[in-house]
């Protein structure tokens, strides 16, 4: 009888064992993913107990909170609506919440680690201080310019997105995608009614929740040829190096030629580097593209920033909003070796090249900035709820060196080449210098070209001022001209906010 009981006993205290364990794992390691979670109804509504803070943009807060007296006490609302939308994101009573709402909800609700004091304070007192303040690196006559001018585009594009940096600091002048949503009928406090409007938007051929600046990889066309450039003229070409070029160039292994865009673009058997970027010659980058190699080609698309998978945009080093990667895709036959046709095309930016729009801003970037690309941030600030206090402040710091000083200096001549003499006139900016690209890439058969624009403004001194890529999904004919004409405006409000340095 007594070994039975013996049993039972080693049983129920071993069950008990594993139960204090699994209490205490937790307590001490998953206390905050439950409280935080998404699905944790009780929190949420406690939340709207206490005012959430502010999301502002040049001293006008465009995310507040407004008493409604209700059972939820606060309700979210976004005065600047589809504007700020895929920057912001939007705070649901139930689901997920996106953008820097979420990557600093903490703060926002007043539970950060960082806001403890309040807290304590509220025992003593009984009141429920507000949430902190995330002040954003946005220019308001940047992302007003990019906002307006990719929605009343002149091409008829539906689709697209357009994003600024400052090159020397890596902070986020504008940041829009189009087509945009306005946020507030997803926080409504009638949940049927939020779920109602979010279905739609999720249902929306256009995909107008997505964050094209940051998350759509589109074949890039000839912006890429700055990267190829740049390989180049660390491979011993100068501006000046004569590359062979011609109407037409059919790459070794493929019956298929690659052409230029018009007849009268570099029909001559050479031309420079500087006039191949200038008038965007397909057949010379094809064929400097197979001189120099896959390995090289991918190298330095790598070392500008392609194939990074860990990027965010919000804070400088940690979280943000997430970025997706840029990718050179594969040059190679089916035996594994370098297929000349496939390295031809993708040193045109077509093939399996794809690209994020922040990727071709970061480049434009690079070159006006010295060769130092800067890490892109969003968030400028974290404010007390009195706003005495700052919490956090960025200080920029470098993400990578793709390429020297003189390598940069040969690129911005090379750019501004082609804003000055060649595709890119509309980018052009009265007083200041402007350097840029643009690019038309095939999206498939049957459908219009996509259009690009990646490029620069310095000021008299030659001080970067902004570094810019708009992006037309789909545009057709003239698309590339649009994006240039739209990145320009979008450099000028930038420069006009900034003072005009």
């Amino acid at each position: 009888m007594n070994a039975p009981l013996r049993r039972v006993g080693v049983v129920v205290m071993i069950l008990f064992g594993l139960l204090f364990a699994n209490l205490n794992w937790i307590q001490a390691y998953k206390a905050d993913e439950y409280r935080n979670s998404d699905y944790n109804g009780r929190v949420q509504v406690a939340e709207y107990d206490r005012k959430r803070g502010n999301i502002e943009v040049g001293g006008t807060a465009y995310a507040i909170s407004k008493d409604t007296g209700g059972k939820l006490r606060f309700l979210r609302t976004y005065p600047g609506g589809a504007e700020y939308a895929h920057v912001l994101g939007y705070q649901p009573v139930n689901g997920t919440s996106t953008g820097i709402e979420r990557t600093e909800n903490q703060f926002l609700a007043g539970t950060s680690d960082q806001l403890i004091g309040d807290r304590v304070k509220d025992m003593f007192t009984g009141n429920k201080t507000g949430g902190g303040n995330v002040l954003l690196t946005l220019s308001k006559r940047a992302q007003d310019t990019a906002f307006k001018q990719l929605r009343d585009n002149q091409v008829g594009a539906t689709r697209g997105a357009a994003i600024a940096i400052d090159p020397r600091t890596g902070a986020v002048q504008a940041l829009v995608s189009m087509p945009s949503f306005d946020p507030n009928p997803l926080v409504s406090h009638d949940t049927t009614a939020a779920s109602k409007a979010y279905n739609k938007l999720e249902q929306d051929k256009d995909r107008p929740l997505a964050n094209r600046a940051l998350s759509e990889v589109l074949p890039p066309g000839s912006t890429f040829k700055v990267v190829m450039s740049a390989a180049a003229l660390e491979s011993g070409y100068t501006k000046q190096t004569r590359i062979p070029a011609g109407a037409s160039w059919t790459p070794p292994t493929s019956g298929t030629p690659i052409k230029n865009a018009a007849d009268s673009i570099c029909p001559q058997d050479e031309v420079t580097l500087i006039q191949a970027l200038t008038e965007s010659c397909n057949t010379g980058y094809a064929q400097l593209g197979v001189k120099l190699g896959a390995d090289k080609v991918k190298e330095k698309a790598r070392q500008f920033g392609f194939e990074q998978d860990d990027l965010t945009v919000g804070q400088l080093g940690e979280g943000g909003l997430p970025v997706a990667a840029s990718r050179t895709g594969e040059m190679t036959a089916p035996d594994g070796a370098t297929d000349p046709a496939a390295l031809a095309q993708s040193s045109i930016g077509q093939r399996d090249v794809r690209m994020t729009p922040l990727q071709g801003a970061l480049i434009a970037a690079s070159v006006a900035n010295g060769g130092s690309q800067m890490r892109p941030y969003l968030v400028k600030q974290l404010l007390a709820p009195d706003r005495t206090t700052s919490y956090y402040t960025a200080k920029p710091r470098e993400l990578r060196q793709p390429v020297s000083g003189q390598v940069a200096a040969d690129l911005r001549d090379m750019m501004v080449s082609v804003v000055e003499n060649g595709t890119g006139k509309s980018a052009r900016i009265q007083g200041y210098t402007v350097g840029g690209k643009t690019g038309t890439a095939q999206s498939g058969p049957g459908t219009p070209d996509h259009g690009w624009f990646i490029g620069f403004a310095l000021d008299r001194n030659g001080t970067p001022i902004s570094a810019v890529c708009v992006e037309l999904e789909q545009a057709g004919s003239g698309g590339s001209h649009e994006a240039a004409r739209i990145a320009g405006k979008i450099m000028a409000a930038a420069i006009a906010d900034s003072g005009g340095r």
